[in-house]
């Protein structure tokens, strides 16, 4: 796997000792350092993801400025230097700012490298008025509950929302609550102190204090125990959080969003969500409507997929292809979106993307083939369309001599889609070559 690499500018010894303490929790993240002279010469070299700059002043300066983007740099001090707020850079302090610009790092991670966010497709009405009241919301401090069913796209939007804020430059932090086993979930939020518990040899910061200045995602937060429920909301009531073994709670600026594929309301009644913490997280609710309910916006998604997955090398979807993406009824919504065009960019040799090259999960009855002119489709055409992917990719990966990056890069996918793929294939029973 790539790491993203980090640059800092003009770094006394001490300054780089503390961030390699920092990053070392980061395994992804790759430490580089120059002095502001060598900014731009550096950063065509390495082509960092972000920047932290110790004199900002003269790192900025000449064409420094021009190889920088301003979201991801940093002004970065030691204690007892210069005050950070000095710039107005987003600011850090080390040591003892160091779990923050930990949680910073982590957000700018989160974003694939070499890559902005895509623009959100809003074709429909019902994403351009859930839009328009993002843009409304987004500046104030409002908790926003987002809710739909799954896969349509919940934590994109609570990203936006965050992009949109004034705290977009501080951290993005998202934690699903559905995914942590319950005895670990207190710690994971609120934090912990040197052996608050048996295995607990170090203090670690939760979540609440990574998102210090930014915004929490609690995602599925209907999965969150009820006793540990009442905990969360007094941390939302008095914004401070007490880690597991602290003798005393620590304050905390967030912004929190949360998302549920229930509906809040039908979560109360059914006695999974406390009603004083969803009157305090429903301050402005959203609802996300499912792909079927907005079929204006498939096309367009299905096109913007395939120019990320294919880097533009699949230009076009034919009218018959555009058919019968509309006709299907999308169980999976966005998500499952998002795996058939990661199916079409591997079975797809041309540049226009044809019906064939269309794999569904699960046809419903007598949609497979659908638009392609095949009034009746053989029963065994989702086995035979497996079946060739997985003949093209094995063939790929055999012409690149077993190398997984070559391969994905050849096959127009990502190595993450790539190593799902092979995973599958694997489970099936099929000979993988070794890695290389």
């Amino acid at each position: 796997m790539s790491r993203a690499t980090i640059l800092l500018v003009d770094a006394a010894p001490a300054l780089r000792q503390q961030l390699v303490a920092v990053l070392a929790a980061i395994p992804k993240a790759r430490l580089e350092s120059c002095g502001s002279e060598r900014l731009a010469t550096v950063s065509g070299r390495c082509q960092p993801w972000m920047w932290l700059l110790a004199e900002p002043e003269r790192s900025v300066a000449a064409d420094g400025a021009a190889v920088l983007i301003p979201e991801r740099c940093a002004r970065l001090a030691l204690d007892g230097s210069a005050p950070p707020a000095a710039t107005t850079l987003t600011a850090f302090s080390l040591p003892s700012d160091a779990a923050a610009l930990a949680g910073w790092v982590r957000h700018w991670m989160a974003v694939p490298v070499g890559r902005a966010p895509a623009p959100l497709v809003a074709e429909s009405p019902a994403m351009r008025e859930l839009l328009t009241l993002i843009e409304q919301l987004a500046p104030t401090m409002a908790s926003v509950f987002l809710s739909g069913e799954s896969g349509v796209g919940k934590e994109v939007l609570a990203r936006e929302i965050h992009r949109r804020s004034p705290r977009c430059r501080q951290p993005f932090i998202a934690i699903n609550c559905a995914a942590i086993p319950e005895n670990m979930l207190e710690a994971t939020l609120f934090g912990h102190e040197r052996g608050a518990y048996t295995g607990a040899s170090e203090a670690r910061p939760g979540k609440f204090q990574l998102a210090d200045g930014g915004t929490l995602l609690l995602d599925e937060v209907t999965e969150i125990p009820l006793a540990l429920q009442a905990k969360l909301l007094r941390v939302l009531q008095e914004r401070e959080v007490e880690p597991l073994g602290a003798r005393h709670p620590k304050p905390v600026d967030v912004r929190i969003l949360a998302t549920s594929n229930r509906l809040p309301g039908a979560a109360v009644a059914a006695g999974v969500l406390r009603a004083d913490l969803y009157y305090r997280l429903n301050v402005f609710p959203l609802r996300i409507a499912p792909l079927r309910e907005r079929r204006e916006d498939i096309v367009p998604l299905a096109q913007s997929m395939l120019d990320e997955i294919t880097a533009g090398r699949i230009t076009t979807l034919t009218p018959a292809a555009q058919d019968r993406l509309r006709a299907h009824p999308w169980p999976g919504n966005v998500r499952e979106l998002r795996n058939v065009m990661e199916r079409a960019a591997i079975l797809c040799r041309t540049t226009a993307l044809e019906p064939a090259a269309l794999l569904f999960d699960e046809d419903p009855p007598g949609a497979a083939g659908r638009g392609t002119g095949v009034e009746n489709p053989s029963p065994g055409l989702d086995s035979a369309l497996r079946q060739r992917e997985s003949r093209v990719i094995l063939d790929t990966l055999a012409a690149a001599g077993g190398n997984r990056q070559q391969t994905a890069q050849r096959l127009g996918i990502s190595p993450r889609t790539l190593r799902y793929k092979l995973a599958r294939m694997r489970a099936a029973g099929l000979t993988i070559p070794a890695e290389r």
